[in-house]
């Protein structure tokens, strides 16, 4: 044993992705004495700007949205409790099938070699016992969150470190719960046609395949303030509609599947660093 203090590395593409599937073990795992490093892969600047105003509208400047964004994502983190931001500030990429996808200096257009390099120096920098990002699809298929995905297992392979690595997924179970709840605060929601409703349902695992659940309620509170400092972007960010209150008694679980683990520690199990402590 060293006195290097266990470290979870969260690998994320946006401003405000770290608060919607990893908010509540960034929290936890800082309140427990964790070091926690947050990479964020992309400046964001493809994210709404003053008024709401899209990519390509008049008033939306990339360069302001992302400054704005920074700014956010740094009040998040204090809210988060994070240890240490990483930005990469890549281009955002934008939604699939966007102009911004095939921009040059767009993360998505970025060689994964350049990308995972850099990360890798970051790895060795930190040396964490826990990477988190994105599985192959990036959860459900945005550019910059599979590029996150590639840029993260290839700078593993660049490193001679071997921490826990984990992707974040959501149980089918929460899916469908969160079908109902969506409908049940926008009451005028159409029902998704259905190649829509099956691409839906194949985002997420079945509950049987989750191999790790980690109980964040009581950092639920702290993951909710984290979304709010998303402000410019509220219009996208549904779970800020609940209240705090119901937003604890739903998001107080954060799911993951385990794919490296040299601690051979068992599965199911309710702690991302079962086996290093």
């Amino acid at each position: 044993m060293t006195d290097r203090p266990l470290t979870l590395m969260a690998v994320h593409a946006h401003p405000d992705d770290e608060a919607t599937g990893t908010g509540g073990v960034l929290a936890r795992y800082a309140a427990e004495g964790i070091r926690t490093v947050l990479v964020t892969c992309t400046d964001g600047g493809c994210g709404d700007g003053p008024g709401g105003a899209k990519p390509g509208d008049p008033g939306h400047d990339p360069a302001a949205v992302a400054l704005m964004r920074r700014q956010e994502l740094k009040a998040s983190c204090d809210a988060l409790k994070i240890s240490d931001l990483e930005m990469l500030d890549y281009a955002d990429s934008g939604m699939t099938g966007w102009p911004s996808n095939d921009a040059p200096e767009s993360f998505w257009q970025t060689p994964v070699e350049e990308g995972a390099a850099r990360l890798a120096e970051l790895m060795r920098h930190y040396r964490p016992d826990v990477v988190v990002t994105y599985d192959e699809n990036g959860f459900y298929g945005h550019p910059d969150h599979i590029q996150a995905h590639r840029i993260t297992m290839a700078a593993l392979e660049m490193t001679t470190l071997t921490p826990k690595v984990y992707w974040t997924t959501m149980p089918h179970s929460a899916m469908q719960r969160f079908g109902e709840i969506m409908r049940e605060f926008q009451e005028d929601m159409p029902e998704p046609d259905p190649a829509e409703a099956a691409a839906l349902a194949d985002i997420g695992l079945p509950d049987d395949e989750i191999t790790t659940w980690v109980d964040t309620t009581a950092f639920s509170g702290q993951k909710f303030d984290a979304l709010a400092a998303h402000a410019s972007q509220g219009e996208n960010i549904f779970f800020l509609r609940m209240g705090k209150e119901r937003f604890g008694e739903l998001m107080g679980m954060e799911t993951f599947v385990r794919v490296q683990d040299p601690t051979g520690a068992a599965v199911p199990e309710n702690d991302l660093f079962a086996g290093l402590r």
